[in-house]
């Protein structure tokens, strides 16, 4: 059957920008809509924070946390600085298995092992560093300890340090550490290099 030719050409879509009036080609009203919107919500986020800041009961306050002052709330399961487990007489849990050193796909880990004085455990980490300069918290180094040694649940997030020498934690800092509490607030102080001055 041989095509049909249509003298109009295409069923043009009603909205087609040569259907719009004047008015609209310009989105004179659009812009305008939008920008009551905006300020509808940044003169409404505006006025409950000043309440909530003038000590009104019941005012919400705004969306925004007022950091350091406020915390969000954390995930239970977020990846935060690393810890090193202890024994219950307080030696590192830690073999020297060098198992997170080699699953470590930025190469921050750095063992020596040595021989342990008790004779049933094999190995013991002489040196175990971890560079969080280069560290990507992907949690692999947890994954793959076999003996549950090495752990990210510590809730510090703020480290920093002024030098690349500062990032890099030492096995007595990462014995140091604790474990975060229930509620993800950490329980240890935030460890500060040795060169930085406070």
């Amino acid at each position: 059957m041989p095509a049909t030719y249509s003298p109009r050409g295409p069923v043009m879509d009603p909205r087609h920008s040569n259907r719009l009036s004047v008015l609209q080609r310009f989105y004179v009203v659009e812009v305008l809509v939008g920008l009551r919107l905006t300020a509808q919500h940044f003169f409404g986020n505006l006025w409950r924070h000043a309440l909530h800041s003038l000590g009104v009961k019941g005012a919400p306050g705004s969306v925004t946390i007022q950091y350091p002052d406020e915390r969000r709330p954390y995930s239970p399961r977020l990846r935060s600085l690393h810890r090193l487990v202890r024994r219950e007489d307080g030696s590192p849990r830690c073999v020297a298995c060098m198992m997170c050193e080699t699953v470590c796909p930025a190469h921050c880990i750095y063992i020596v092992a040595s021989e342990h004085p008790n004779p049933e455990i094999e190995k013991v980490p002489e040196r175990f560093d971890i560079d969080l300069g280069k560290c990507v918290f992907c949690g692999y180094c947890v994954e793959a300890c076999p003996e549950d040694a090495i752990r990210m649940d510590t809730g510090i997030l703020e480290f920093s340090s002024f030098s690349r020498g500062g990032m890099i934690y030492t096995k007595e800092t990462l014995l140091a550490l604790e474990a975060a509490g229930p509620n993800g607030v950490p329980t240890s102080p935030v460890p500060i290099p040795a060169d930085r001055q406070v």
